[in-house]
């Protein structure tokens, strides 16, 4: 077995940042596509709680969730570019806008993007969450200043994904118009993890099925 291990699923956001600190720390692995439909032996045992990837396997100990495996990342191999500030008030920011980013922005985006009861209210409030993420990026090229940091691998979702699912689904959210800075940190961050995202065709095909499938009250893949 690698010393390195990584369990996790090609199209996910949640996975795809644990590559994206492991290329940071310049650290190799072997990455690992799990089926979320027939999920392996060895992610329900690695991640019994809540049986779900991201799951870093380390000398074959576990470590699952994506924001603790990129701490864990991050203080493990010191070499490379840090993820984490080191002042202490840094970093408490720095946790509290990638929490800000999966407890707020992602569940406000995602219910934007595949319709609600109240459309325009789920696009209003999504637009709003995005808005403020903006103004906390400020002037900077990234929330991590120069270079990318904790908040910017946990909001790769923005950078990607959600541009890719909105030209699908018709739903404006992010556009260089509403938000530019915010758009132009998209470029910037899929220019440095371009090896680090999935084939948008790839994605955008995946989506497109599920789209369909909710369409036809049929079970989404």
């Amino acid at each position: 077995m690698a010393e390195v291990k990584l369990l996790g699923s090609w199209g996910s956001p949640f996975s795809r940042r644990v590559e994206a600190a492991l290329k940071l720390k310049n650290v190799e692995y072997e990455f690992v596509d799990e089926d979320l439909q027939s999920k392996s032996a060895l992610l329900l045992k690695s991640n019994p709680v809540h049986q779900k990837i991201p799951v870093l396997l380390h000398n074959d100990r576990p470590i699952a969730e994506s924001q603790v495996i990129l701490e864990y990342i991050d203080e493990t191999w010191k070499e490379g570019f840090p993820i984490l500030p080191k002042d202490p008030y840094e970093r408490a920011q720095a946790r509290f806008w990638a929490r800000f980013i999966d407890e707020k922005c992602l569940p406000a985006t995602w219910k934007a993007l595949w319709g609600s009861e109240e459309p325009e209210k789920a696009v209003e409030e999504a637009c709003e969450l995005l808005k403020i993420l903006e103004n906390e990026l400020k002037d900077k090229k990234f929330f991590a200043g120069e270079t990318v940091g904790l908040v910017d691998i946990v909001a790769n979702f923005i950078a990607f994904w959600l541009r890719a699912i909105q030209e699908l689904v018709g739903v404006e959210l992010l556009s260089k118009e509403k938000l530019p800075k915010l758009y132009n940190w998209s470029d910037e961050f899929c220019s440095v993890f371009q090896e680090n995202l999935p084939p948008k065709d790839r994605l955008v095909a995946h989506f497109r099925g599920r789209l369909q499938s909710t369409t036809t009250t049929t079970t989404s893949s």
